[in-house]
């Protein structure tokens, strides 16, 4: 299964905004940001804290790649 965090990515350019930076707001670690860098699935509930970080929902930060 692979994901795609593009519209994450993009986002976070368009708010002027780092990787570190939804790290620090949310407590997500840098093994979970690499693991979205690649792709990869992570839990729903660190989507949830970035949603809820961002005011956004979780189908403007991830798709599901086919």
């Amino acid at each position: 299964m692979e994901f795609s965090y593009n519209k994450l990515w993009k986002l976070l350019i368009d708010r002027k905004m780092m990787k570190k930076d939804i790290m620090e707001k949310t407590g997500i670690t840098g093994t979970t940001i690499a693991k979205m860098g690649r792709g990869e699935p992570v839990n729903l509930t660190v989507l949830g804290r970035i949603c809820k970080c961002l005011e956004v929902n979780i189908g403007d930060i991830v798709d599901f790649v086919k």
